[in-house]
């Protein structure tokens, strides 16, 4: 039974509710689906968060994003070009609707449109544009995964 738009994006806020960084509440959001175990999800998506390990690049929950892309439409053939471009593809269209959405996918810039310095100091930034970014991240994967027979 194939779960709806709402079950991912609550899935991934009450991971990150939980603390998980949003790169994690992504990947975790749609691990099962994937049969990706819990722990290498964690593992793997945790240096992606604060904008890659806190450097405020590309948002973690946008990267996150692209890590369930991945698992939906990676490559495991070297060769099969099809598939890698396709997948890269898929990419673009998130960072495309992200960037639309938002006017930026770099979490520094996130956080300076949406909130002080003062309030990530005292980590209130989770509240207001954190939590945003990983539900629309989640809700956008879900419509690209479901955008085509896949």
């Amino acid at each position: 039974m194939s779960k709806n738009k709402q079950y991912y994006i609550d899935r991934a806020l009450d991971y990150f509710n939980q603390g998980y960084a949003c790169s994690q509440a992504v990947v975790l959001a749609y691990a099962p689906k994937y049969s990706l175990d819990e722990t290498a999800a964690k593992l793997i998506a945790s240096t992606f968060g604060g904008g890659m390990g806190r450097l405020r690049e590309k948002c973690g929950a946008i990267t996150g994003g692209f890590m369930v892309l991945g698992l939906a439409y990676g490559n495991t053939n070297p060769t099969d070009m099809d598939t890698k471009l396709n997948s890269y593809r898929k990419v673009r269209e998130l960072n495309k609707k992200m960037l639309a959405k938002h006017e930026t996918t770099m979490c520094g810039e996130l956080l300076q449109k949406h909130v002080s310095k003062e309030e990530v100091a005292e980590r209130k930034h989770h509240k207001i544009i954190c939590t945003t970014m990983v539900a629309d991240v989640a809700a956008e994967v879900w419509e690209l995964i479901h955008s085509e027979n896949k």
